[in-house]
C-alpha cells in the first residue's frame, strides 16, 4: 500500500496539488490521467521520493519495495544489459557483486567465509539464483534480443535502451510499481506482452499513460488529476469517462432543478413580502431560499483541439501502384520485394517491429528516399500530406508559426491561417512562437495544421501520436476516422488502428511484408500463429547461416 496524506506542492506561487489524499491498495492497477501540464509526471516523482512536496507526506506500508520507471537513458551506459535489468533489486544486485569480490580474494579469510555465508543466505531467499533467468525472460518477452543481454547498454539503439528500463522496473516482482509512459517508443507486440504482464501481476500499480487502449486494458481504477485535486474512480478509463461525463450531467441537472426552485421562491417572495397574511410564509421561503446552494460544476482543464481534414477535391480510382520495391540500408535489407496496390477506400496501417523498414518505406513513396529497386506511381487525381516521424530539419529555422504555415496555404492571409492555429490550441500570442522553440506536441500539432490546410486527399503519417496528450490523440483518431480518403499510417496506438483502419500490411524483420483486408484486432487474432512461425523460421535460418 502507498498513500498520499495532505500532499501540497507549490511551484513559486502556483499550487501544482493542493490537499491530496488518495491510497493505492495492493491487486489495483491505477491509471492516473489528466490534461498536460496538470502534474502527472510530478506526482509519481513525489510517490517515488524523487521530489519532496512543499506539506504532506507519502506513506508506504513497512518493508516494502517499491519500483519505477527510469527516465534518464544514460544512467546505466557503463554497465550490461543484464546487470541493468537486475539492479531493478538494488539489494539483490549489491549481494551479487559483494559475493563476486570475496570469491576473488586471493587470500579468503575466516571473516570473508562467515560473510559470503551470510550474503548466500540473503541471496537464496530472494531467489537471487533465478536472477539472470528471470531478467532474460523480462528481456525476451519485450523483444530484447537474447545477444544482446551482455551487451553494454551504451552500445544498444534507443529503442532497446527503452525496453531494458522497463525490465529494470519489473523485474524481482516489485510490492509498488511506478510507470510513466511505459508504452511510449515500444512497438505494438511489446505493448501487448505489457500488458499480458500487468495483468497477471498481484501488487500495486501506478501508471501514466496517454495510450487508452492500453489503460482499458490492464486497469482497475482511474485517478483522475484536474485543478490540483485527484478524484479516484473504480474501472478503466472508458468507465471513468463515461462516470465523469454522468457526474457533471448529474449536477448540471440538479443545478437545473435547484435555479427553478429558487425562482418560484423568489416570485413568492416578491408577491407577497409586503402582505400581512402571508408575511409568515414570505419569510419562511427566504429561509429556505437561503438554503439552497448551487453545486459548483467547474470546467475541466483538459483542452481537445479541432482536428478536421478535409480533401480539396476527390480522388479517383488510381490511387498508388507500389512494384518490387527494395531497400538496404548500412548492410541490412529493411525492405525486400514490397508490392501492393492501394484502393480510393482503403485506409492502411502498417504495423510489426521493423520501425526502420516502416519509415523507409513512407519516405520512398513520399519522394524522400530513392529505392535500389522497383519503381511506385501516384494517381493523376492524388494529392499527399506527409507527416515524418523525424521532423529536426522542419523545425530547423527562425520562421515563427504563421508564417511557416501560411506557405502551405493557398489563401495568403494571416487571419484565415491564425484560424487554424486556435483549433489546434495555439491561441493568442501562440502563433507567433518561433517553430525551432516548440515543445514535442506543439510541432505534432503545427504538422497536423499543415496537412489540414494542404487539404489533400491522401494522408500518409508515421507514428503522429508520439508526443500528443490524451486530448489531442482523442481528436487526432476522431478525424482520421472522419477523413474521406485514403490513409497509410504507422501507429503504436492499439485503439488508433483498430479504429482506423480497414486493411493491415505488416512488414516483416526481413523486409517481406503480410497484407490483409482486417481489422487489427482481427488481424492479431487469426494470423498470430502464422507470424509466430514466420518469426520462428527466419530465426532458424539466421542461426543456421550462422
Amino acid at each position: 500500500m502507498i498513500q498520499a496524506s495532505n500532499i501540497t506542492l507549490r511551484l513559486g506561487k502556483k499550487a501544482l496539488f493542493e490537499e491530496v489524499n488518495i491510497k493505492f491498495t495492493e491487486g489495483n492497477c491505477y491509471g492516473l490521467i489528466g490534461a498536460n501540464g496538470a502534474g502527472k509526471s510530478t506526482f509519481l516523482k513525489i510517490l517515488s521520493g524523487q521530489l519532496e512536496p512543499t506539506n504532506g507526506e507519502i506513506i508506504i506500508t513497512p518493508g516494502q519495495r517499491l519500483s519505477f520507471l527510469q527516465q534518464d537513458h544514460f544512467k546505466y551506459d557503463e554497465f550490461q544489459v543484464l546487470d541493468t535489468v537486475i539492479m531493478g533489486n538494488q539489494r539483490l544486485y549489491d549481494i551479487m557483486k559483494e559475493k563476486d569480490a570475496i570469491y576473488m580474494k586471493e587470500d579468503f579469510s575466516d571473516e570473508d567465509g562467515i560473510r559470503a555465508s551470510e550474503l548466500e543466505a540473503e541471496f537464496a531467499d530472494m531467489d537471487g539464483w533465478n536472477a539472470e533467468s528471470d531478467a532474460a525472460t523480462l528481456l525476451n518477452g519485450l523483444g530484447v534480443p537474447t545477444e544482446e543481454h551482455y551487451t553494454m547498454m551504451k552500445d544498444l539503439p534507443g529503442a532497446l535502451k527503452v525496453k531494458v528500463l522497463l525490465a529494470q522496473a519489473l523485474f524481482g516482482n516489485p510490492d509498488i510499481l511506478l510507470l510513466d509512459e511505459p508504452t511510449n517508443h515500444l512497438d505494438l507486440d511489446a505493448i501487448a506482452w505489457l500488458e499480458e504482464f500487468l495483468i497477471n501481476f498481484d501488487n500495486t500499480v501506478i501508471v501514466v499513460s496517454h495510450d487508452r487502449y492500453f489503460l482499458n486494458k490492464v486497469c482497475t481504477n482511474i485517478a483522475d488529476i484536474d485543478y490540483g485535486k485527484i478524484q479516484l474512480y473504480a474501472g478503466n478509463y472508458d468507465f471513468w469517462y463515461e462516470s465523469s461525463q454522468l457526474l457533471v450531467k448529474q449536477m448540471k441537472e440538479a443545478n437545473k432543478k435547484k435555479e427553478e426552485k429558487i425562482k418560484e421562491l423568489q416570485e413568492f417572495i416578491s408577491r407577497f413580502s409586503a402582505n400581512a397574511s402571508k408575511s409568515k410564509q414570505a419569510t419562511s421561503r427566504k429561509k429556505a431560499l437561503e438554503k439552497i446552494q448551487l453545486e459548483e460544476i467547474r470546467p475541466s482543464s483538459r483542452k481537445y483541439p479541432y482536428i478536421d481534414f478535409r480533401p480539396a477535391r476527390d480522388i479517383g480510382n488510381d490511387v498508388l501502384l507500389v512494384e518490387n520495391i527494395s531497400k538496404t540500408i548500412d548492410g541490412v535489407k529493411v525492405l525486400d520485394n514490397i508490392s501492393f496496390i492501394l484502393g480510393r477506400e482503403d485506409k492502411v496501417a502498417f504495423v510489426g517491429g521493423n520501425e526502420l523498414a516502416k519509415t523507409t518505406l513512407f519516405k520512398i513513396i513520399t519522394g524522400e528516399m530513392e529505392p535500389d529497386e522497383g519503381s511506385y506511381k501516384w494517381g493523376v487525381t492524388t494529392s499527399q500530406s506527409y507527416f515524418p516521424k523525424d521532423n529536426t530539419q522542419i523545425f530547423d529555422t527562425d520562421l515563427i508559426i504563421v508564417d511557416w504555415l501560411t506557405q502551405f496555404s493557398e489563401i495568403k492571409d494571416a487571419t484565415y491561417v491564425r484560424g487554424f492555429l486556435g483549433r489546434m490550441l495555439f491561441a493568442g500570442e501562440d502563433g507567433v512562437k518561433k517553430m525551432r522553440v516548440l515543445s514535442g506536441g506543439e510541432k505534432v500539432r503545427v504538422l497536423l495544421s499543415r496537412m489540414m490546410i494542404e487539404g489533400s486527399n491522401i494522408l500518409v503519417l508515421d507514428e503522429p501520436t508520439d508526443h500528443l496528450d490524451m486530448e489531442s490523440i482523442t481528436a487526432l483518431n476522431n478525424g482520421l476516422i472522419k477523413f474521406p480518403g485514403v490513409i497509410l499510417f504507422s501507429s503504436r496506438d492499439h485503439q488508433v488502428v483498430q479504429t482506423t483502419a480497414n486493411r493491415i500490411i505488416e512488414i516483416l524483420p526481413d523486409g517481406s511484408m503480410i497484407d490483409k483486408i482486417t481489422t487489427y484486432d482481427e488481424y492479431l487474432e487469426n494470423d498470430e500463429m502464422a507470424r509466430k512461425r514466420s518469426v520462428y523460421s527466419m530465426s532458424a535460418d539466421d542461426e543456421n547461416d550462422n
